[in-house]
């Protein structure tokens, strides 16, 4: 199937084309047709399946003709989160460039004026945060009673956020009849009772099992302690060929630190997290677009709407609480038909989350070992006898001198050989016993191995 076949206008085809498209995903196949017949819809889809465009495409045919007044949209988007409405500008517009449609950014973080303004001239997509909405509304600031279409996006999010009330309070506000589109991943209880209350006999369509994940991510889970996850990081960030990586976190506090660990060991690491204001993100994801850092250590604002290609790794340095972040963190990767990987890091408190995961997407994740690593490992040389040494001349150039007997050594050599074990110790040096030099298969590791790949699977 085509664009072509769907029924949008040449003028949208023509931007589709120009943007590098040409066949539809499964969600933009089945539902852009059913919003051209100005029908109700719930959609379900995994994230990475072209949802956004999905809705989008066919609003701009929908809206080509009319005419905009002030303080009044025409159409309403609602997102959960700034990223996600940033993101549905994006796409408005590129795939707008062919009409002459005005939007509207709503989202908290930046300064009214501008966003007033644009209201003011009259807009025909307003595309916004809850919050940011609900308090131009009470100022005022703008009417509802002119949008014709809606659409509530990523609406089990905004059922985590504590939107839903903002959501039934706004969709009360608006006109009736009016066309309603709904999207989420998974249909929680109060987001199908939602639908119920606010949408007309909608097409529901579902392209892929709620919750499931996408198959082209290959999916780890790796047990390790808790003060072990930073030591863990470091060596896959080294060893599993990642060219782009975003890290999750579950705290704020922990983003911060996961990311100054990294820059001190000298990776090209940035941050993004709820605390940081709306210029300093964008900027942030800017220099993660760009390559400027090709790692990004992200509490969950940013597990859904951050579309970013090429992203070859995800890495949750904590298992999510929820078991629906799993499947948008991971959803990061894998993106538009490319392979990608992901790691979960599960320790002792985690073990319970982890299994909350495997219950929802109802497959286990697997639990990845030495034969994973994707890194080409050196062959190991094997090691001579002691009489082949000898009759070498040893293992230097030069025979080593020997040891002088303990009872030889003057008092001060004791105390300073003393001192340097005790400063070797408080370094956490570790000796090894004769046995790790015995030779090693050629083709596997054959370095210290890492103590989470000796941890039995969970």
């Amino acid at each position: 199937m085509k664009f072509a076949d769907l029924g949008l206008s040449d003028e949208l085809l023509k931007a589709v084309h120009d943007a590098g498209y040409e066949e539809p995903t499964a969600i933009q196949a089945e539902a852009i047709p059913t919003v051209l017949m100005m029908r109700d819809l719930i959609g379900i889809a995994q994230t990475g399946t072209g949802k956004t465009a999905s809705f989008v495409l066919p609003m701009i045919d929908v809206l080509a003709n009319g005419r905009r007044r002030a303080l009044m949209p025409r159409s309403l988007i609602l997102e959960p989160t700034r990223e996600l409405a940033a993101q549905v500008a994006e796409n408005f517009e590129k795939y707008g460039a062919n009409h002459d449609l005005k939007m509207a950014l709503l989202i908290g973080g930046v300064q009214m004026g501008d966003q007033v303004k644009a209201l003011n001239d009259g807009v025909d997509v307003l595309i916004a945060t809850p919050g940011r909405l609900m308090d131009l509304f009470e100022r005022g600031k703008i009417l509802l009673n002119g949008c014709d279409l809606l659409v509530i996006d990523e609406a089990d999010r905004m059922l985590d956020m504590g939107f839903i009330p903002d959501i039934e309070f706004i969709c009360e506000k608006l006109p009736e009849p009016r066309q309603t589109l709904l999207f989420s991943a998974t249909m929680p209880g109060p987001i199908a009772n939602l639908a119920k209350k606010f949408l007309s006999n909608p097409k529901r369509i579902e392209v892929s099992r709620a919750a499931s994940t996408n198959q082209n991510i290959t999916a780890f889970k790796i047990p390790v302690k808790t003060r072990e996850k930073r030591e863990t990081l470091r060596w896959l960030l080294r060893n599993d060929l990642v060219e782009t990586a975003i890290i999750f976190a579950n705290r704020k506090t922990t983003v911060r630190e996961v990311n100054k660990s990294l820059q001190r060991h000298g990776f090209a690491s940035g941050e993004i997290h709820g605390d940081m204001d709306q210029s300093s993100r964008i900027a942030e994801l800017n220099r993660f677009k760009s390559g400027e850092i090709n790692i990004l250590v992200a509490s969950d604002v940013a597990a859904r709407g951050l579309d970013v290609k090429g992203v070859s790794h995800v890495f949750n340095f904590d298992t999510p609480w929820h078991p629906d972040d799993y499947v948008h963190r991971i959803g990061r990767t894998g993106r538009a038909g490319n392979k990608g990987r992901a790691f979960t890091f599960v320790s002792d408190e985690d073990a319970e989350a982890m299994a909350n995961v495997e219950k929802l997407t109802g497959n286990p994740v697997a639990v990845f070992g030495k034969k994973d690593v994707r890194v080409e490992l050196p062959k190991a040389q094997p090691k001579a006898e002691p009489e082949q040494r000898e009759a070498e001349g040893g293992d230097d150039e030069a025979p080593r001198k020997p040891r002088r007997e303990r009872s030889e050594r003057k008092p001060s050599e004791e105390r300073k050989r003393s001192e340097e074990r005790k400063q070797r110790q408080d370094r956490g040096g570790k000796r090894y016993d004769r046995q790790d030099d015995e030779p090693v298969p050629a083709g596997e590791w054959n370095g210290p191995q890492p103590s989470f790949l000796n941890v039995s699977a969970i």
